[in-house]
């Protein structure tokens, strides 16, 4: 995707205008965003993935005027003909590749920010009311419609005392209504509210990821502890293979000038600098926020689980039409040569296949960058075939 090329998908705009003029800024309705749109699964389909134990889904609706909430699995559902009940389901996306698909047509925000894809199937009047998002977010119609109304109000009090985050006080300053294939999008915290006009309303959610600082700030502690762990010679913490190379602390604590005390319980001076002094060796640089941030955004998904393969059978140097495909589940970024992948940093560098595999999710065989893969590249990738990380697709 050239990101000054026009895309349906933005109603015309080309990805560099809609970032630099919507995201993160205001909201952006878009009529058919996706012509003749069908959702990537059908209700009965996600009304069983409600049905499974390896899936985060809740259930919500509206009794005597109290939004009430409860967590999947759902052994029974409500018939859809009841009235003002919403079923959503989380991470559709690593259930499902048509959801994946969907998802990836996103990826012109970085896959550093994109998160998940939620779908929401309603009844009649059905809603999770009105509320914000911390992060932005496409609301994508699926099948029925659906009424929205936001706003980007400054007043964000909640109502007290419930499972849901309701706006206490909801006033929006636009409504629409969305129809298959029809998109909004909006900024964090912009106020909303959707309303299910059709029994069946189904409703496809893509979230991007919006850390705060306090996130941010334990991540570099985390990944600094790994590094005082790997430099004092133990098991690597966290954040994979290989170690990255840390200031030496093993110089022991002296104090040959102690002089005796009246008060023993009091923590000494010297001790207490000697500390200030330890952690003012560990630099917090980038190349520490690298591999933080590398290890923690490839994490998969808690729900996520490989199909290991017994072996890398079917490679062939000589087939040119062979490509590697990564799976679904698969989260792959790289920053100059480090190269990350399911939470792990790879001990092989970032080099061009690799970064293209990374950012087209497949490599063709018969590619120039494909072809000057290294021996170490070709290793690695035979190992991530074999934890099924990567799948092995021949293509006619």
């Amino acid at each position: 995707m050239h990101p000054d090329h026009p895309i349906d998908l933005l109603g015309g705009l080309t990805p560099s205008k809609f970032m630099r003029e919507y995201w993160q800024r205001k909201p952006l309705l878009i009529k058919q965003a996706f012509p003749n749109f069908r959702p990537p699964l059908t209700a009965t389909a996600l009304k069983k993935l409600g049905r499974r134990d390896d899936v985060e889904s809740r259930l919500v609706w509206k009794e005597k005027k109290i939004w009430q909430m409860e967590r999947g699995p759902f052994a029974r559902l409500p018939k859809a003909t009841e009235p003002n009940w919403s079923l959503l389901v989380q991470s559709v996306d690593i259930h499902d590749d048509a959801a994946c698909a969907l998802m990836n047509q996103f990826r012109f925000v970085p896959d550093a920010r994109l998160d998940d894809l939620m779908i929401s199937l309603a009844s009649l009047g059905g809603g999770v009311g009105p509320h914000f998002d911390s992060y932005d977010v496409f609301l994508l119609q699926g099948q029925g419609r659906r009424r929205w109304s936001f706003g980007q109000q400054k007043d964000l009090t909640l109502i007290d005392g419930l499972s849901l985050k309701i706006l206490k006080h909801f006033k929006p300053d636009e409504t629409v209504v969305l129809e298959p294939g029809d998109m909004l999008y909006l900024p964090p915290q912009a106020a909303h509210d959707g309303v299910a006009l059709d029994n069946d309303c189904m409703t496809i959610s893509i979230g991007f990821r919006a850390p705060d600082e306090a996130a941010l700030a334990r991540g570099m502690l985390e990944a600094a502890a790994d590094q005082i762990i790997a430099r004092s010679g133990f098991a690597s913490g966290p954040y994979g293979e290989p170690p990255l190379p840390g200031p030496a602390l093993d110089k022991l604590y002296r104090d040959p000038s102690q002089s005796a005390v009246a008060h023993p319980a009091e923590i000494p001076d010297r001790l207490r600098d000697a500390a200030v002094r330890a952690a003012g060796k560990i630099k917090f640089d980038e190349a520490l926020a690298t591999r933080f941030l590398g290890c923690w955004l490839t994490e998969p998904n808690q729900a996520a689980v490989f199909d290991h393969h017994a072996s890398a059978e079917g490679w062939d140097d000589d087939t040119p039409y062979t490509h590697w495909v990564l799976d679904r589940r698969t989260r792959m970024l790289y920053r100059d040569q480090q190269l990350f992948i399911n939470g792990e940093a790879a001990s092989v560098r970032a080099e061009a296949g690799l970064r293209l595999l990374a950012d087209e999710r497949e490599l063709a065989g018969d590619c120039a960058a494909a072809k000057r893969l290294s021996i170490e590249a070709r290793e690695a990738l035979a190992d991530w075939l074999d934890d099924g990380w990567i799948k092995l697709v021949r293509k006619p």
